[in-house]
């Protein structure tokens, strides 16, 4: 098994670099999209600092059909969209147009929901001494939800390593693909279970950190 492990091992250093790839350039988009989306939803929800029903239940309708769409289906289905962003619908970099997309939504769910468990006092507290919406924003709601924002990332980072194993597809490659290449495909099920143990040992870091990082970032602890 060994013997197997280290012949493939460059393969497996290549795979994890793709993997990383599309991680970071993904959650870095649906960081910087999600979060003001997220917000933008908690601000305009009736009864809300910007009450706007109409605006809100339009976005909130566009959010959910999204997230309702399943990974593989989507990733077939902007393939159009995909050439057109990045110049092809095949490898890595056009697995992450698919993957962001996705993730852009899930976040903003969760920022959104992460801002809704902010006491409700403490926003009104700041209204009462005259701040405007955008010192509410960041020295309210951000600060108070900045441990909600970590784990928020933290779910998300461990759900899409899940999802950037239908990369291969595509000709995406990554960590997941290579698992099944030469589980499924190769049956050399020794190789598929090292691989397998690898990606826990990855999500098992992720998720270690991300509990690091919101236990840090708890103003309660």
């Amino acid at each position: 098994m060994l013997d197997n492990i280290i012949a493939v091992w460059p393969e497996i250093v290549t795979s994890l670099g793709q993997t990383f790839y599309m991680m970071v350039i993904t959650l870095a988009v649906a960081v910087l999209v999600g979060t003001p989306l997220g917000t933008l939803l908690y601000l305009i929800r009736p009864g809300s600092i910007i009450s706007a029903p109409r605006l809100y239940v339009a976005i909130d309708g566009i959010v959910n059909v999204i997230r309702s769409f399943p990974f593989l289906i989507l990733l077939i289905a902007i393939i159009p969209f995909t050439r057109l962003i990045v110049g092809t619908a095949i490898g890595t970099t056009a697995v992450v147009v698919p993957l962001a997309i996705s993730a852009i939504p899930e976040f903003a769910r969760l920022i959104e929901q992460t801002l809704l468990d902010v006491n409700r006092g403490i926003v009104e507290a700041a209204e009462s001494m005259g701040a405007n919406t955008r010192q509410i924003i960041w020295k309210v709601l951000f600060s108070e939800s900045r441990a909600g924002i970590a784990n928020a990332i933290t779910i998300i980072s461990v759900s899409f390593l899940s999802f950037s194993t239908v990369a291969g597809l595509v000709g995406g490659g990554g960590i997941g693909d290579f698992a099944i290449r030469y589980g499924y495909y190769r049956y050399q099920t020794d190789i598929m279970i090292a691989t397998v143990i690898l990606i826990v040992i990855i999500v098992q870091i992720l998720q270690t950190t991300g509990n690091f990082t919101v236990r840090r970032l708890n103003k309660k602890n």
